[in-house]
Parts: structure tokens; sequence; C-alpha cells
């Protein structure tokens, strides 16, 4: 193995990347795990980090080496490491727990009080090689495609989304057809939803939506969503809302839109404080709300392994885009223009 790599690496407190060469992390601690990255994935929160945002400035600490999203092949192992081998196909929860805290001792790592982010906390995967904690790798069967177990994250979001109800029969309206709402869309048909309603600005996602199922699409500067929801459940109101768009109207259109006693699963994450009157969007319906954040560790990863392994559900339209990593600019162009889904980044 190469003494050197490549990596995409945030060198300063300005906006943009510079892929540089850098040594690969040799110095494993006995927990640790070397991975060779074969495909890498771009997220939202990279393009926060490119772009320099409030968020970033807060968060980010230059140099460091970006991304989080990625399959790769385990090259070299610590000595205390047992749940891997040199050779296995892996990619990785991103979210790293202390494995002290009253939520890791309880069965709630993915909520850990002291959690770091790959990628954001500590150096990512957009790089030839990446050292991660054995606690967070999760192995993988080979017979899924690289491409699928590159963003096994973001469509495990969507897994935990639509877990915690039975959707059979149930009309869900899903607001944001994003990647992860993309995902939730092809999850709501196969968890046996009878209608699904997706609303959405972008015309390129309004065709993700689409071709993973969607019933209905509604753009909302065209469309009175509630009374186009009302009319398509009889008057009822959606049963099941997944707010996928971190967009405050979204959220109170949607939950606008659910009938009495209906669920609210919002996972978007929003810029700033929301307003809202919760006494007649909340508390005076009946609603059911569960914030997600998130993977749950690792039975999400079980649920979302199983689904890809056995072709349960088709995320190829997901996938608009794959880039050579040394085109890792066009990427993010392309990703910054909103006129994707999944961009993802080969390395081999």
């Amino acid at each position: 193995m190469k003494d050197h790599m490549k990596a995409l690496i945030k060198e300063g407190r300005t906006q943009g990347f510079s892929l540089n060469e850098v040594e690969v992390p040799r110095d494993l601690g006995p927990n640790d795990v070397l991975v060779k990255v074969l495909r890498a994935s771009i997220c939202g929160t990279d393009v926060h980090i490119f772009s320099w945002d409030e968020w970033s400035q807060k968060r980010i600490k230059p140099p460091q080496i970006v991304g989080h999203e990625f399959f790769g092949e385990v090259v070299d192992i610590g000595n205390n490491v047992s749940s891997v081998a040199i050779g296995d196909a892996v990619t990785a929860e991103t979210h790293i727990p202390c494995g002290k805290c009253l939520q890791c001792r309880t069965g709630r790592m993915h909520i850990c009080k002291d959690l770091k982010i790959l990628g954001v906390d500590i150096d990512g995967v957009f790089a030839e090689y990446v050292r991660v904690p054995e606690v967070v790798l999760w192995k993988l069967d080979p017979s899924i495609p690289k491409d699928f177990a590159s963003v096994m994250e973001p469509f495990g979001n969507a897994v935990h989304s639509c877990a915690p109800f039975d959707m059979r029969g149930m009309r869900v309206l899903i607001t944001g057809a994003g990647p992860i709402g993309a995902f939730s869309v092809g999850l709501s048909k196969l968890y046996g939803a009878s209608l699904v309603i997706v609303t959405e600005l972008n015309e390129t996602r309004k065709n993700l939506a689409r071709k993973m199922g969607a019933d209905i699409v509604l753009d909302p500067r065209q469309n009175d969503v509630l009374s186009s929801v009302l009319r398509l459940t009889d008057g009822d109101g959606a049963d099941i809302l997944l707010e996928m768009s971190g967009n405050e109207s979204a959220l109170i259109q949607g939950l606008s839109c659910l009938t009495n006693g209906g669920i609210a699963s919002i996972l978007g994450v929003y810029p700033s404080s929301v307003t809202m009157d919760i006494n007649s969007l909340l508390t005076f319906k009946g609603i059911t709300l569960y914030a997600i954040t998130g993977r749950k560790m690792f039975e999400t990863w079980q649920t979302s392994s199983a689904l890809l392994r056995h072709n349960r559900i088709d995320i190829t339209p997901v996938i608009t885009h794959v880039f050579p990593f040394e085109k890792w600019q066009d990427a993010m162009q392309t990703m910054m223009s909103g006129d994707s889904g999944k961009i993802i980044l080969n390395l081999e």
C-alpha cells in the first residue's frame, strides 16, 4: 500500500475545497480500521462545508478531509478489531458514539450526547483511504451494488423515518423529494401505502418522485396543496406526513393536511426557528410526532441491508450522477445546481 493518497480537504476558513496529496493514516489504534474508499457520495452537509456557511464556520476546524457517505474495502485493522477482517466490503454509520453516556449505554447510540460526525468532527471519506473506529463499521454482502452501498447512510435516514408506524393502506404525504424524500416514496410503496402524494418545487426532483412510484406530485406554487390532499383523501386528509424538506412553509402545510389522529415523521432540518400554531396543527388534532435523526444503530442498518440485498427496492433512479474522483468540482457544481439526486464519486 502506498504512503500518500489523494484527499479532498477543507484547507481554510473560506469557500471551497482542495484536492491534495496527504499521508495515508497509518497510526491505527487498537479499535481502528483502515478502509480503502471505492465510492463516496456527496451530501447536503458537504455543500454547507464547501460554501462555508454560518453552521460550517461554527463547527468545522480546517484543515480537514471532508465527506462521510462511502463504500470501501478493509485493508488494515487494529489489534482488538474482531467484527471485520481484511478484504471485507464495508460502509459505516457516520455518527460516532462515545460509548459512555446514558444514551449509548441504553441502546440509543444514534442520539449519543457526545456524538462526533465523520467528515465533520474528524477526517472524512473524500480520500483514497479513511480511518474509522470499528464500532461504526457495517459489513456488507458483496451482492449489494457498490453505488447502492455508497448511499446506504441517506437511504437509512429514509428507512428510519418510515419505521415507527404501519403504512399498510395508509395515505402518505411526503413534503420534499430530495434523495431522502425520493427514497421514502419507494419505501412507502413497498410498505403498502395506498396513496403517496409528494410536494416539490424542483422539476428534477419531481421526476425522481415519479420514478420512485409517487401517485401524485404537487407543486405548491401551482396547486392548493390542502385542497388537493383533501380531495384525494375523500375529505379526510393524509394519515402520515413525512417532512423531508426542512422548509417551514412545507412543514406547516404538511401538518395542515394531516387527518385528526395522524402521524408526522420529521427529518427535515430547518435553517432557523420555526413559528407555528401548535394548538391547531398538533394538540387539538391529536397528532403523533416523531423527530428523526440519523439511523438507529444498528437496527436501521440491518433493515436497509436486507432490503437492498434481496432486491426489495430499486434505488437506481435516485442515483443520477457518477463522477471520477478527479472531477469533484463538476460533481459539486452539479450538486449545488439542485438538478440532481445522489451524486457519487468513483475512486477506483
